[in-house]
């Protein structure tokens, strides 16, 4: 349901709420703009003054940003009522807000924040009257993490654009300003002003488990440009960019969700590598960089995973590299910071790292608590918890956060999701297909010489908000070009009763396309297609997430990468198959053989191309 016209809270309401709080500020930020002059700064000494009136459990409250369950901010379901009193110990929003102070809130999917952008935006107005209406209340940062591609917590019907490894195959700056600018413009218009994005890593290892396509690839100048270039898009659109996870995650074999990854490059690869988009990111004047639980000895010897490490936040970070901005933590509910210290212990030494917003964290209960007892006991100063405060503050009044937190429904209809954003995403989509194999010109396929085609293979559960599935996409998009197509789901482990039936099904058809997710030497992914090719039918075969599918099935006559599952690269992948567009990525990373990964089958900028009528 939409919130009410009449109810929702004015520009005059918001001023009102907050004037005993911010008086004193005299704001010249410009909402929809990044504030890069002198000139559009808020006033330095009105926000100090600011900081000097709140009270150290204020001051505490203002560097968390939490997860909360639910649609509303005061009227949750009873399921997220019930996960909420769980996990966090109050039934909702209004309640952590009021209890905690949070100076941040993260949506997420999973947390049934993001039904619909109407109700995201109803959700961000009620989180901002219950902050405001605290004593001495403040406007919260609403943030979340709206990568695109493989992650994205904002769904149909906002736009949504192909993912970082994706872009990085059409090697546009300006498709990935774009992306950013866009994208930005629909986030602000729900009330989320702080994106976690985007990725910065440089995916230089093909067996990364959590990173991988969401890279822009594995050339640091090109990932650099990039960065850079989305940063700015974002930023323009008044919503704060941060690039992650800092030092670099590109080269580990651990997901840091449930390990503690160890990179073991030099000081000087480091430099050369991982730090290259950091580095562009910083004079793209990024407003947040957000930390990696992984270890880096070269850089920090101690053991302590980055998010913990003064060397590597403080030394290199703030003092090497000058970066004066916002520091988050990546969710401290991961097992990569959680391995060697307690939770009690993690906020707090993650403060004296030179962190400035604690992201997300077990129980807030017990890292609050930690945090305040620590400045209490000494090991903590509050002039230390003062500089934090002062940089969330300056971010949120650079964002317009202290003129005017709240969003409109006119601001959605207008801006989430609009006919133009969805035909630029579909645009930028179509320069990232990479075609890699195309033998005796297979690819495009004619509806003339094959109109009878079969839609096979794996398909994973969508990245959120997109139709899906993958084979069901597929097949409707090649059905609207004209072809006959019938959708066959096989899965990412096709049992042999699946893979009978696929193979009985193509003898019915013209031609196959078959999806393929992660394939592995040994997998019944790998069996499917070779399955398929032995029936003679014409097989075209498209790597839905990780390009490096391809050196497992070296008999495929025609081999396409989308970096992704999302519909609107799958779109833009049959519109290839079938003539309507030509492919035109190249691949960001290279493919090494399969049975030599030493000697590389496809470098970084391969891909093929045609010419379509």
């Amino acid at each position: 349901m939409r919130p009410s016209r009449s109810s929702r809270p004015t520009r005059r309401t918001v001023l009102a709420a907050t004037a005993g709080t911010t008086a004193a500020l005299a704001l010249s930020t410009t909402p929809v703009r990044a504030a890069e002059d002198a000139a559009d700064r808020p006033d330095e000494s009105s926000l100090r003054a600011l900081v000097s009136r709140m009270t150290l459990e204020e001051k505490v409250g203002q560097l968390f940003v939490m997860r909360v369950y639910g649609h509303s901010a005061t009227a949750p379901d009873q399921a997220d009522i019930d996960t909420n009193l769980e996990e966090l110990g109050v039934r909702t929003a209004a309640e952590l807000i009021a209890k905690y102070r949070v100076g941040g809130i993260i949506y997420f999917t999973w947390a049934h924040n993001t039904r619909d952008p109407h109700q995201i935006a109803a959700l961000s107005n009620g989180i901002q009257k219950v902050s405001l209406d605290q004593p001495r209340g403040l406007p919260v940062l609403i943030s979340t993490d709206q990568e695109y591609g493989a992650v994205a917590r904002v769904g149909k019907p906002a736009t949504l654009f192909p993912g970082a490894m994706a872009l990085g195959a059409g090697g546009s700056r300006e498709d990935a300003r774009a992306v950013g600018r866009i994208g930005g413009a629909e986030l602000r218009a729900l009330g989320i002003r702080q994106d976690y994005s985007p990725v910065a890593d440089v995916n230089v290892n093909p067996a990364n488990p959590v990173i991988g396509v969401r890279s822009f690839g594995a050339d640091p100048d090109a990932v650099a440009g990039l960065v850079a270039a989305e940063v700015k898009g974002y930023q323009s659109a008044g919503v704060a960019a941060t690039s992650k996870h800092f030092p670099g995650h590109g080269d580990t074999a651990v997901d840091s969700h449930y390990g503690f990854p160890v990179i073991t490059h030099s000081r000087e690869l480091w430099s050369t590598l991982d730090a290259v988009p950091f580095r562009a990111a910083i004079r793209a004047g990024v407003d947040s960089i957000m930390t990696a639980h992984i270890m880096v000895p070269a850089l920090d010897p101690s053991g302590d995973p980055a998010t913990l490490s003064h060397p590597i936040l403080t030394g290199i970070l703030r003092e090497e590299l000058g970066y004066d901005g916002l520091v988050v933590t990546d969710s401290l509910g991961m097992e990569g910071v959680r391995t060697k210290y307690g939770d009690d212990r993690v906020p707090v030494l993650a403060l004296k790292a030179g962190v400035d917003q604690l992201l997300n964290p077990p129980s807030i209960e017990v890292a609050w608590n930690a945090v305040l007892s620590a400045v209490h006991g000494g090991e903590l100063t509050e002039a230390r918890l003062d500089e934090s405060v002062l940089r969330v503050l300056r971010l949120k009044a650079k964002l317009g956060l202290l003129e005017n937190p709240y969003v409109t429904d006119a601001g959605v209809d207008h801006t989430v999701g609009t006919a133009t954003h969805r035909r630029t995403a579909d645009r930028i989509a179509e320069r990232t297909t990479t075609l890699l194999v195309n033998e005796e010109r297979l690819l495009p396929l004619s509806r003339r010489r094959t109109p009878r085609v079969l839609v096979v293979g794996a398909d994973p559960a969508s990245p959120s908000g997109t139709d899906g599935p993958p084979t069901t996409v597929l097949a409707t998009a090649l059905t609207e070009l004209g072809f006959t197509t019938t959708a066959l789901s096989t899965g990412t482990t096709p049992s042999a009763e699946g893979i009978d039936q696929a193979v009985a099904a193509a003898a019915g058809v013209d031609a196959v396309v078959v999806g393929t997710y992660n394939v592995t030497a040994t997998g019944s992914q790998k069996t499917l297609v070779e399955r398929l090719l032995a029936t003679g039918v014409p097989l075209v075969a498209i790597a839905i997430r990780n390009p490096y599918d391809v050196a497992q099935l070296p008999d495929v006559r025609a081999y396409l990468a989308t970096y992704s599952w999302t519909d609107v690269e799958l779109r833009a992948a049959a519109r290839v198959i079938g003539g309507a567009a030509r492919p035109r990525g190249k691949l960001p990373v290279a493919v090494d053989r399969a049975d030599d990964p030493a000697k590389v089958l496809y470098p970084i900028g391969y891909g093929l191309t045609y010419q379509v009528r």
